[in-house]
């Protein structure tokens, strides 16, 4: 626990201060530490700090509360990833109102190559759950990071199929770690360690609110590379979940359902209004995502073009694809080439129209 980690969770406990402000400080200030020791006068300064904020800031008063909870998630094996951490989910990282602290328990890699979120209605019928079991079994090839939010019916379903087909799966939650919601997936919770992680924005002891599943949804939908809902009703989490991970740009599938059906009501209009792509196999998966077999189990070596012809940007995102080898997506690109989205949009379509590279389905990228 260094200092300037304690600083970190330190803001996390200031009133009135979410995620946007401390991203703000610590952008401003080049550290959490260094925010503690700036002046009330330059801290008033920063877009959206007032002189109560700035006060609470200066007071200290939260550094307990800080030590108490870093000495809280040694006890319970817990790390603790700020959104400066390598170990931060880099698919959250270029979310702007992405959580700035994670509460992390397990062993999973958090920045799986490929990423797949199941969420669904919390009734589900057998039939669901027998899709749920479907769609992970087919996706065991490609070894996908499932992610779900450990509620009743399918969530926790495709929690167990994970476990089940020996795939890692994170399980996003609307409470403390130490909180778990609902008490009944306690052992899954415990297994789910074991197999992948546990995962949460919330405080150690925050009760499982109403509040805080919307939240949570935006996580679900943030890591994962495609979310595919199975059964919804007209209104409902999951719904809420498909909103947020089409404003992310991720691509959604829904499995479609018989009409007059509760729960096929939500999945049939998300394909109705073109807000979700039909579900039918994995075919359907693999065709829009390029997440195909063979790309799975082998890498084919591509041409790499004469870089002296390109400026540096271009330079930078064709050596990122040539050391990659493989299809990459947008947001991983914007990542690891340090590049504003618009600014890359633009690159990779001059590269595009220069015959280098090749756009695939699921917003992916390649060496021609």
């Amino acid at each position: 626990m260094t200092q300037d980690r304690l600083s970190f969770l330190a803001l996390h406990f200031v009133p009135g201060i979410g995620d946007y402000l401390v991203k703000q400080l610590v952008s401003y200030c080049g550290s959490a530490e260094q925010v503690f020791k700036t002046p009330k006068g330059k801290l008033m300064k920063i877009p959206g700090i007032g002189p109560v904020t700035a006060e609470s800031i200066l007071t200290h008063a939260t550094f307990h509360l800080a030590e108490k909870e870093f000495k809280k998630a040694e006890r319970e094996e817990t790390e603790l990833l700020f959104f400066t951490d390598k170990k931060y989910p880099s698919r959250l990282a270029t979310i702007e109102d992405a959580p700035s602290l994670l509460y992390y328990k397990g062993n999973s890699n958090l920045n799986q190559e490929k990423s797949v979120a199941i969420v669904g209605t919390r009734q589900a019928t057998e039939y669901g759950k027998e899709i749920v079991s479907s769609i992970v079994e087919e996706l065991k090839p490609h070894q996908p990071l499932i992610i779900s939010g450990l509620a009743y019916g399918i969530d926790i379903q495709a929690h167990k199929q994970a476990i089940k087909n020996d795939l890692p799966t994170i399980a996003i939650m609307g409470s403390g770690l130490d909180v778990v919601y609902p008490a009944a997936h306690k052992d899954t919770a415990k297994k789910i360690v074991n197999h992948g992680a546990l995962l949460t924005e919330n405080h150690f002891g925050t009760k499982p609110d109403a509040h805080n599943f919307p939240a949570r949804n935006r996580i679900i939908a943030g890591m994962c590379d495609v979310l595919i809902v199975v059964e919804a009703a007209e209104k409902g989490g999951a719904l809420i979940t498909a909103e947020i991970a089409n404003s992310y740009n991720k691509d959604v599938f829904a499995v479609p359902g018989s009409l007059g059906q509760t729960y096929s009501e939500g999945c049939n209009r998300l394909i109705r209004n073109n807000k979700a792509t039909i579900y039918t196999s994995v075919k359907d998966l693999e065709y829009l995502m390029n997440w195909t077999v063979e790309a799975a189990t082998a890498k084919r070596k591509s041409k790499m073009p004469e870089l002296s012809t390109f400026t540096k940007d271009e330079q930078k995102i064709l050596l990122l694809l040539q050391e990659k080898n493989s299809p990459i997506s947008i947001d991983d690109l914007a990542i690891k080439a340090a590049l504003p989205p618009s600014t890359l949009a633009s690159l990779l379509l001059n590269l595009e129209f220069s015959g280098v590279l090749k756009s695939l389905p699921g917003k992916q990228y390649a060496l021609i």
